[in-house]
């Protein structure tokens, strides 16, 4: 059977591709890093992949807002080639800047995939900086999405400065009405912030951190999972280590970041 391929995108300001392209390789992807310029000049052709994945960084400086600048130059040059690949059953995945771009893009939350219309937004966090930080996520398992499947918690770090997601009352009843809210920020105990700060670390509407569409195939979130590829990258790890050693249990040394990774690739698989 043929690798599954992964096209992760670069270039102005996307600076975390090289995790993200190690990470799905991690995962059994064949992934490869492709600059937004070749894309658009159609040197290479997205629906010869099945994952399509925009990783974080700051595009364009963030100018004009984060994420803004990359989502119109994608929705006026490419805007019928992702359709064609989100109809086409591929899957993508936005992350921090990414998801950004995706909801400026309108493929998120995608109640009307053609439509492309932006009803939801990631804003100024509302402590007023940068924050960067592991935080505790709860997942919802009663939502389709594809990257989340299995996942009831875990944890990751968040790097933004821009990640407070916030969107009208009508919008949110119906993404919680679909399942498409995929993670919230959450407790140490699981339980979900309440928008207690750190734990919820920009002020989230309802602790959110991620959303899908309603297919489950294209997802968001503003935490890294490529960032926490290896067991190592975990601040606690040598505590976590010494307690799972003193039950008898195995350490991986995989990250569990690499689960979200996998889960597309099993998709296909």
């Amino acid at each position: 059977m043929s690798p599954v391929r992964a096209l992760v995108l670069t270039g102005f300001g996307l600076n975390c591709d090289l995790e993200t392209a190690y990470a799905l390789k991690k995962a059994g992807a064949e992934a490869e890093r492709v600059h937004l310029n070749t894309l658009v000049a159609r040197e290479k052709n997205l629906l010869d992949y099945q994952i399509f994945v925009v990783g974080g960084g700051f595009s364009w400086g963030d100018d004009h807002g984060a994420g803004v600048i990359m989502a119109m130059r994608l929705k006026h040059r490419m805007k019928d080639d992702i359709l064609g690949f989100v109809e086409g059953g591929g899957l993508v995945l936005g992350i921090c800047n990414g998801f950004q771009v995706l909801v400026n893009l309108g493929l998120l939350p995608g109640f009307e995939t053609r439509a492309m219309k932006r009803e939801v937004a990631l804003i100024n966090n509302d402590c007023g900086g940068f924050r960067d930080q592991w935080v505790h996520l709860a997942a919802n398992l009663s939502s389709p999405c594809i990257f989340t499947k299995g996942i009831d918690k875990i944890e990751l770090p968040v790097r933004h400065g821009e990640g407070k997601f916030f969107t009208e009352p009508d919008v949110l009843a119906r993404l919680e009405e679909q399942n498409q809210v995929i993670l919230r920020y959450a407790l140490p105990d699981g339980g979900t912030a309440q928008g207690e700060f750190p734990h919820n670390p920009n002020g989230s509407v309802a602790d959110i951190a991620g959303i899908c569409d309603p297919t489950g195939r294209v997802a968001g979130l503003m935490p890294h999972p490529e960032a926490f590829n290896h067991w190592t990258n975990h601040p606690d790890w040598t505590l976590q280590r010494e307690i799972v050693g003193r039950r008898g249990g195995d350490f991986s040394e995989e990250g569990d970041g690499i689960r979200i990774f996998r889960n597309a690739v099993n998709f296909f698989e």
